[in-house]
C-alpha cells in the first residue's frame, strides 16, 4: 500500500464524514469502539481491531491516558480501513503481530499520523519550535508518530527532517508521556 493511497483514504473519510477526531469518526463509520481495562503496565495490550460477521470492532485499553487512547484508536482505525480483509483471519493487536506484520503496523501508523496531524499545523509547529521533540510535545503526540508524519510530508515534496527513525512497533513499547 502506498503513502498516496493511505493519505487518499484518510482524506476521503474526513471529507465524507466531516470529521478528523478518531472517536467521532469511528462512530460515523459504524465502527464499534469499546474501552476495556487491560492494565497500565508497559506490556499491557493497548488496543486491537477485529472484523467479524460484517462488524468492525476496536477495543481500547481504558487504563491508558485519554491522549494515548486517541492515538491508539486512530491507529486501529487504520487497520479497520486498510486491513479489513486481513482482520477476518485474526485480530490486530498491538503486542503480538509486530514481527510478522510490520508492514500492516507501518501502514496503520501512517494512517494515524495523517488523520491526527494536519500538514500546515505540523509545519507551523516545526517552524515555531525549531526542535522536533518540542513540536511533538506541542502537537500532543509521541515523537515517533511525528516521525511518521514527516515521512508523509517528505513524500509530498516538503523538505523536513526527523532526528529519529521510528520502528513500526513504537506503540507496543510505549513512549514517555510528558
Amino acid at each position: 500500500m502506498t503513502i498516496d493511497f493511505i493519505c487518499s483514504e484518510v482524506h476521503s473519510l474526513c471529507e465524507k464524514y466531516g470529521e478528523r477526531d478518531p472517536w467521532r469518526l469511528a462512530g460515523e463509520m459504524g465502527v464499534i469502539v469499546r474501552c476495556e481495562p487491560m492494565g497500565a503496565d508497559k506490556n499491557a495490550c493497548k488496543g486491537f481491531f477485529i472484523y467479524q460477521s460484517r462488524k468492525r470492532l476496536v477495543t481500547i485499553n481504558r487504563d491508558l491516558p485519554g491522549s494515548v487512547q486517541r492515538i491508539i484508536l486512530a491507529h486501529e482505525l487504520g487497520h479497520a480501513v486498510l486491513h479489513r480483509d486481513e482482520a477476518r483471519l485474526r485480530a490486530f493487536q498491538d503486542f503480538s503481530l509486530y514481527e510478522s506484520n510490520a508492514r500492516f503496523e507501518y501502514e496503520a501508523n501512517l494512517f494515524a499520523a495523517e488523520l491526527l496531524l494536519d500538514d500546515s499545523e505540523v509545519l507551523e509547529r516545526l517552524c515555531e519550535d525549531d526542535l522536533f521533540f518540542a513540536a511533538a510535545k506541542r502537537l500532543a503526540v509521541p515523537p515517533e508518530l511525528l516521525d511518521f508524519k514527516l515521512r508523509i510530508l517528505r513524500h509530498k515534496g516538503m523538505c523536513v527532517d526527523s532526528p529519529i527513525l521510528s520502528r513500526s512497533d513504537f506503540l507496543k513499547n510505549g513512549w514517555k508521556q510528558s
